[in-house]
């Protein structure tokens, strides 16, 4: 029973550490960092992605199955499956690089 609430109490430490971090592209490499661009949450609409941060600088055409669609912002790129968004992540020099 000790050893279980350890384990639960270092994977709410890692999960809450989590927050903090976030997944940075620079120069097409992937580095978790500390960043305070804005981007759109999980579970966002495109629609309300549209509707908070403007039309995308590019919107990428959809691939695969489920499909995923990308869109680039300055300073972010937004990943959608169908139309909600799964992952937003900083880019280029808003990303420190």
């Amino acid at each position: 029973m000790r050893l279980q609430a350890v384990i639960l109490l270092v994977g709410a430490s890692l999960a809450a550490n989590a927050v903090l971090a976030e997944t940075v592209v620079v120069d097409d490499k992937v580095a978790v960092r500390e960043s305070s661009v804005a981007r759109p949450s999980r579970g966002m609409h495109m629609a309300q992605v549209e509707q908070k941060f403007g039309a995308p600088v590019t919107k990428h055409a959809t691939v695969g199955q489920p499909p995923i669609t990308r869109w680039d912002y300055a300073g972010f790129a937004v990943f959608f499956e169908h139309d909600i968004v799964i992952h937003a992540v900083a880019t280029g020099a808003a990303a420190g690089g």
